[in-house]
């Protein structure tokens, strides 16, 4: 199944107000019914609505409105840039940690330092959330509230997947064994 651009109502506005393509073409393309895009061209729906550039966002190009609007059966295709720009954001979204297990972060650090001592310092400053300095000071004793941190799982407290906490220790292992080839060459 095809996407549906963003904005379907306000881009179908922009398209009947700038080209010449048939009801039908625009009403496939935004995922919405030919009698709705004739009321639009009518005036009698979308008052109001200000018309959404696809060009611009990247969901359409100039040509291929162009060869759209020579050929009446030619549907148009959304551009594969803005679907994969979608996929690339999905990954690099941080999920929100609320207040309250904010202050379990130096807890899971601690117990990430005593369980996985072959992790680096960045490494669970990224897993955890927190500064590599705080790592650091957490390691050496030295964090200003050492004596009150009580190792927690931060798998199971929800701070970030087992998934993300094996691909830590993969890639761990991986620098293990590279520094290792170097010292031995």
């Amino acid at each position: 199944m095809s996407k549906a651009p963003l904005m379907p109502v306000a881009t179908a506005v922009w398209l009947v107000e700038n080209t010449s393509l048939t009801f039908k073409q625009i009403a496939d393309f935004c995922k919405m019914h030919e009698v709705e895009i004739r009321s639009i061209a009518d005036g009698e729906v979308g008052k109001g609505i200000v018309g959404y550039n696809p060009i611009i966002s990247g969901q359409l190009t100039r040509e291929e409105i162009d060869l759209s609007s020579k050929d009446e059966n030619r549907p148009l295709i959304i551009s594969e840039n803005e679907v994969q720009i979608n996929a690339q954001n999905k990954k690099d979204n941080k999920k929100y940690v609320p207040l309250s297990k904010r202050q379990d972060k130096p807890d899971s650090a601690l117990w990430l330092i005593k369980n996985h001592s072959k992790l680096k310092d960045s490494q669970i400053a990224k897993l955890v959330g927190i500064t590599s300095a705080s790592v650091k000071t957490i390691r050496n004793k030295s964090y200003w509230n050492y004596n009150n941190l009580n190792p927690k799982d931060p798998v199971a407290m929800g701070l970030f997947s087992q998934r993300d906490l094996l691909e830590s220790l993969e890639k761990a292992d991986r620098r293990i064994k590279r520094e290792q080839k170097l010292k031995n060459n």
